[in-house]
């Protein structure tokens, strides 16, 4: 496991807080929310409501049960909600960078880095929770010290960004024709 180094939350209002990167080393720029799931990561990162934004999980810790496979079923991804992870940067309070669940495929550090996503640990996310609820969503940036301005992802067309370009149809488990109940796609 490489040495991490010290990264830096900034909000638009000021604040910086400091912590350890364990995800992609770059800068990244976004709108600040939260997550106050208890489970659920892997879902959430992929989220496509979630583009364009720096993801603050309120759960403790993270990364305890890794990241599972990227398994299929009818041709959908079984634990994600899409084919990416789809938000600018994570920050959370602890990263177990050493998973313990039977159907983890790597660590969220090692997800996260594959998938170009920066991530923060050592912030205390209840706080910063607390002050998101108090102000409302802010702009924010993660970096190791470089002037990247702040972006609002509001100012792009996020659908276009995550939408597929063609249809795409996914086929019934036995290889049925994935229509519902009463004869229309379901």
């Amino acid at each position: 496991m490489k040495e991490s180094r010290n990264i830096r939350l900034e909000l638009e209002d000021g604040c910086v807080l400091e912590g350890r990167s364990f995800g992609a080393e770059r800068p990244a720029a976004g709108e600040v929310v939260f997550d106050t799931g208890m489970t659920g990561y892997p879902e959430a990162l992929t989220d496509p409501s979630y583009r364009g934004q720096i993801l603050v999980l309120t759960y403790p810790l993270a990364g305890n049960y890794g990241v599972p496979p990227a398994e299929r079923e009818s041709g959908l991804l079984k634990y994600f909600e899409s084919e990416r992870a789809q938000i600018e940067g994570l920050v959370v309070s602890e990263h177990c960078g050493r998973p313990s669940h039977w159907n983890a495929a790597k660590s969220l550090g090692e997800w996260l880095v594959e998938n170009d996503v920066p991530a923060i640990e050592g912030i205390d996310t209840r706080a910063l929770t607390k002050k998101l609820r108090r102000k409302g969503t802010m702009l924010g940036r993660v970096g190791f010290g470089e002037e990247l301005p702040f972006a609002d992802p509001n100012a792009r067309n996020l659908v276009a960004e995550v939408s597929v370009r063609r249809p795409v149809v996914y086929e019934a488990e036995g290889g049925g024709t994935g229509r519902g109940p009463h004869g229309r796609r379901g």
